[in-house]
């Protein structure tokens, strides 16, 4: 499978099944066959605005969601983060990532059910990639806000067309109460000239805390 012919099925995917199925397949060959080959700096992004957020505490455990390969961990490994836990759909990325060396432990789970996480475990959540075309929709952010500990920094990527269609905007709206100091930025997704220049290509990174009681 061509990098960009799986970025076509990883977008055309319908439902939880459907993306264990494919990252099963992909796992060994993700960072090769798509990172690297599609010039994904997506992670990149994410994981910088992640650490050099005002305030951001130096402690405390982050989730990655929705982790893949490792990719933020990677990242977040850079800037000597490592209290980090990975959560994915994929056994199989998981185990990719995990070997890596980036997480403390992973979780295999779907965000689309309950998660299997204490409430207020976690002093920081991040995504990047998984809030997307076949992936998540908004739905899954009012399982994150419950196992985030109050004053817990949210840096979360939205691909721009799904943040567009796929209600994240109305559901920002609808949990304000829940979150304070809201900020979107605009990023590319890949690195310039990998791909076509459309809104596929472009990430909103959003940015806010869990409110304080």
């Amino acid at each position: 499978m061509t990098d960009k012919l799986a970025l076509d099925v990883a977008y055309a995917l319908q439902s939880p099944e459907d993306n264990r199925r494919l990252y099963a397949e992909w796992a060994e060959s993700y960072d090769q066959d798509f990172a690297d080959d599609m010039g994904y700096v997506l992670p990149i992004f994410v994981a910088d605005v992640f650490v050099q957020c005002p305030g951001r505490t130096h402690s405390g455990r982050i989730l990655d969601v929705g982790a893949g390969t490792g990719l933020v961990g990677k990242r977040l490994a850079y800037h000597s983060v490592h209290s980090v836990d990975g959560l994915d759909i994929s056994a199989e990325m998981l185990a990719v990532a995990f070997a890596k060396g980036y997480y403390k432990k992973t979780i295999e789970c779907n965000l689309l059910e309950r998660l299997p996480i204490v409430s207020a475990k976690y002093d920081g959540i991040i995504s990047a990639g998984t809030f997307t075309h076949g992936h998540v929709g908004p739905a899954a952010l009012d399982e994150l806000l419950r196992i985030a500990k109050p004053g817990a920094l949210f840096c979360l990527s939205i691909n721009l067309e799904h943040f567009e269609t796929a209600g994240f905007k109305k559901k920002l709206k609808e949990i304000d109460n829940d979150i304070d100091n809201l900020s979107l930025q605009t990023v590319p997704i890949y690195m310039q000239g990998s791909v076509g220049k459309h809104a596929s290509d472009l990430g909103v990174i959003v940015l806010f805390r869990k409110t304080l009681p």
